[in-house]
């Protein structure tokens, strides 16, 4: 053990900033069975460390990537970190090819050997990257409203903390998390928001442009709730419904027809596809065809999504 380590009694990891921060977080009961996803950064640390203070039953779950050489020492990390904060911990590997789309391929990747309901240590400025990052790709309302729409599987109950907190945090229990290089690569555009955005959008602004994002953020998650309800009202598959609707209704029905019969929420359809089967319905055109080889078609006044 390093001396930027100290030993910490199972159970017992009240310092004062994890107290005032944890008031501050989203955790379920006391008691509650859990299980956290901990890469070993200064996020999850934290996370894990207010999971156990929280009064939960925690296990850590660490996913090895296999793309850096010191994985397996990380692991190792955390499996330590775990035992003496009284977290149960388990390791789990995955296989990612080097190519195009690492970052979201490797996330994919992460998230498929997750349980649903795993907590993660995203926090404020994680949000705030995630919205600018949708926009920088052209993302309509749920991706400007920013990860709980992407993945409501995955709980975030740090989402109310900031980085600097978190890493404040480690430092005072004595934590050491892993430093990921990636972090800092400036090939992937998430890093650059990071680095070099939302720096220059403060010193444009005079301000701090996180809290601005993530409440953005939050009203435009409670109006795309609002537009699901009202667009569970109509049938996908009735294509006379489906023409009389609002656009704006009518497309959000097709889309959550389309990801509800897709079997994965890897790729939600585009906004052309979208468009291509509301021709469909309103009698346009009498077939489109769809990514992964599916295809929808109009026959008796309905919708037929047949795959390939």
């Amino acid at each position: 053990m390093s001396s930027s380590e100290r030993a910490i009694t199972p159970g017992v990891v009240g310092t004062g900033l994890l107290i005032t921060l944890l008031g501050r977080c989203d955790f379920p009961p006391s008691g509650t069975e859990v299980a956290c996803a901990v890469s070993g950064g200064a996020d999850s640390m934290a996370l894990l460390a207010f999971a156990v203070a929280a009064g939960l039953s925690v296990t850590a779950i660490h996913v090895d990537h296999g793309l850096r050489p010191e994985s397996s020492a990380e692991a190792a990390r955390v499996a330590d970190v775990s035992q003496r904060l009284g977290a149960a911990f388990t390791s789990r590997q995955v296989t990612i090819v080097p190519g195009p789309n690492l970052e979201a391929r490797a996330r994919q990747a992460r998230y498929e050997v997750l349980p649903d309901g795993v907590l993660t240590g995203h926090t404020a400025d994680d949000q705030a990257e995630t919205v600018l990052l949708n926009l920088l790709r052209g993302a309509g309302l749920d991706g400007l409203a920013g990860m709980g729409r992407a993945a409501p599987r995955i709980r975030r109950p740090l989402i109310g903390l900031r980085r600097d907190e978190t890493r404040a945090l480690c430092r005072e229990m004595g934590l050491r998390p892993v430093e990921d290089k990636s972090n800092d690569d400036r090939r992937f555009l998430r890093n650059r928001i990071r680095h070099e955005l939302l720096p220059r959008l403060a010193d444009i602004a005079g301000r701090d442009p996180v809290p601005i994002l993530v409440r953005q953020a939050e009203l435009l998650g409670d109006e795309a709730r609002l537009l699901d309800e009202l667009a569970g009202h109509i049938d996908p598959t009735d294509a006379r419904s489906l023409a009389g609707a609002d656009p704006a209704l009518a497309r959000r029905a097709v889309r959550g027809w389309l990801r509800g019969t897709s079997g994965t929420e890897k790729h939600p359809p585009s906004a052309a596809e979208v468009e291509r089967v509301l021709e469909v319905a309103r009698g346009h055109i009498i077939a489109c065809e769809l990514t992964g080889g599916r295809r929808v078609r109009r026959s008796r006044g309905r919708l037929l999504l047949q795959s390939g």
